[in-house]
């Protein structure tokens, strides 16, 4: 049998995406949506979370590298 694609709005199926939208949230948007006074300034905010996000900001999941540092230490390692 051949899987589709997840069915709409099924967070189970894409609980990756789901915790980082949910972080992105919390940490950039609730109780900050006021600060931004255009489209382009939010826009540029997420353009810099995004880049934190995977560069610098830390995990326990990613034995406490960010993101593209432990892929490439995954990569390194096989």
């Amino acid at each position: 049998m051949i899987q589709s694609m997840s069915r709409r709005g099924n967070c189970i199926d894409n609980c990756i995406m789901e915790t980082f939208f949910g972080r992105l949230k919390n940490e950039m948007y609730y109780s900050y949506e006021k600060e931004y006074e255009s489209f382009e300034s939010f826009s540029k905010a997420l353009d810099e979370y995004i880049s934190y996000y995977n560069n610098e900001r830390i995990q326990g999941k990613t034995k406490w590298m960010p993101p593209v540092m432990y892929r490439i230490a995954s990569m390194c390692s096989t």
